[in-house]
């Protein structure tokens, strides 16, 4: 095992932490009774709730002086300044737990337990004055070291900042500590979660878990991961969808079931496809598409009000209003808008000449719905900024949505569009068995 110089270094603190007896990784509790938020924002109104803090969390910074040193304390809501005082931690004449513990054999990425009680200092700022200190976990690792300086305007600069994306996304633990912005991403996340699951259960639609493992994979037009039950000597595959398992439920008498379910595919990765993703899937017997394009806006509304305060998110450089009722296109308009060419009775031949007019990339493969998906992904979706309806597909790229009531030729399906990104998929289900049973055929003569 190679260790660079730092690692060989924290490695020796750790072994002269326990000569000193001192356990780095000590096994009872810390109890933990405020956070670094709480006190940035309640300090100054309430300054005698604070006499006896209790608090834990990861060494950030230092600044190491003589009798009195400064140190920065990053826990799950934020950072906040410590005083530490050397005749206050070492009252007595064995002054080590300062003078050595402290200035010596602590490094930034520690993890300790401090107790004190919250000051202002000279220049303004809420600080702790440590009183007692713990180690609670050593960090035999260096962090990377991301500085910032504010500049004559107020303006801040961040340097050698840890922002490499293969490093982040690999090492996300690392990319949390250094980088705490991005923890309000995953609590985003849960709290979108919890927004939709309370707007779904107000509807009385049942949560339900379906199979991961499944003798046969369907529901999507994917490559599944493939593994073996010992058991039972048989191949399963990780579910590529869970739309058949819930369908099955909609058989079997429920009204309105749904699922976040975890999925796996076994294809290629971008920026917007992952082979393990998480989704969620509705379904609700009685309904039609239209229905459904009423309650995906109304729901996807509250989840903005409900995480933002407000319909508006800025996203990158747009603003993006999520307020009902969104624009609604046909997948036929939606392609003459942003083309000003009418597709919607050309035949196969016609719609290669108008994809290599357009400069829409295709090949001999291609079908005439490939094409039209062609079309769309290339001069259409790119430009759907706000939340749109794309609806009524052509028949050719929905095979197994269920048919148009009034246009021939297509299915009633439609796919919402937000910041040039599928955001949901839906159709009125195709019930009709021998229409269906029709279909599969075609398409496994089509291979």
């Amino acid at each position: 095992m190679s260790l660079s110089e730092q690692e060989i270094i924290r490695r020796q603190a750790k072994e002269e932490l326990e000569k000193l007896g001192i356990n780095p990784y000590p096994a009872d509790r810390f109890e933990v009774n405020v956070s670094a938020k709480e006190i940035l924002e309640n300090y100054p109104r309430h300054k005698s709730d604070y006499r006896g803090i209790s608090i834990a969390g990861r060494i950030m910074s230092r600044r190491i002086m003589g009798s009195a040193s400064f140190a920065e304390l990053q826990d799950e809501t934020g950072r906040i300044q410590l005083y530490f005082r050397r005749d206050d931690l070492c009252p007595g004449d064995d002054k080590t737990l300062y003078n050595v513990v402290f200035k010596k054999l602590l490094d930034i990425g520690d993890i300790i337990g401090v107790k004190g009680y919250g000051f202002t200092t000279q220049t303004g700022e809420i600080s702790i004055h440590v009183t007692e200190f713990k180690i609670l976990s050593k960090s035999l690792r260096p962090l990377p070291i991301v500085k910032e300086t504010v500049d004559e305007q107020g303006v801040a600069h961040k340097h050698d900042a840890f922002s490499d994306p293969e490093q982040r996304y690999r090492m996300r633990y690392v990319d949390l500590i250094v980088n705490p912005e991005v923890r309000d991403v995953f609590v985003k996340r849960t709290q979108l979660i919890n927004s939709m699951r309370e707007y779904l259960n107000g509807k009385a639609y049942l949560e339900v878990e379906t199979p991961v493992l499944q003798p046969l994979y369907g529901g999507a037009a994917a490559r599944p991961f493939k593994t073996y039950h010992n058991t039972l000597d048989m191949t399963l595959y990780l579910r590529i969808a869970n739309e058949l398992y819930l369908k099955r439920l909609i058989v079997g008498g429920y009204n309105g079931v749904y699922e976040f379910s975890k999925d796996f595919r076994n294809e290629g990765m971008s920026r917007f496809h992952n082979p393990e993703f998480t989704q969620v899937e509705l379904y609700v017997a009685y309904k039609d598409y239209f229905w459904m394009m009423d309650l995906v806006e109304e729901m996807i509304e509250k989840v903005a009000l409900d995480l933002h305060g407000t319909t508006e998110v800025k996203v990158g450089e747009h603003v993006i209003d999520f307020r009902r009722p969104w624009k609604r296109f046909t997948m036929f308009e939606a392609i003459q808008h942003f083309t000003n060419v009418d597709i919607s009775s050309m035949d196969e031949n016609e719609l290669r000449d108008t994809c290599r007019k357009l400069h829409v990339p295709v090949d001999d493969t291609m079908g005439k719905g490939k094409l039209i998906d062609a079309i769309f992904g290339e001069k259409c979706e790119p430009h759907l900024i706000q939340p749109t309806f794309i609806m009524d597909y052509p028949i050719e790229m929905s095979p197994l949505a269920k048919k148009h009531r009034s246009k021939p030729g297509l299915v009633e399906r439609f796919e919402a569009i937000c910041n040039g990104k599928e955001i949901c998929n839906a159709f009125s289900e195709l019930n009709d068995p021998i229409d269906q049973r029709k279909r599969f055929e075609e398409q496994l003569e089509l291979g």
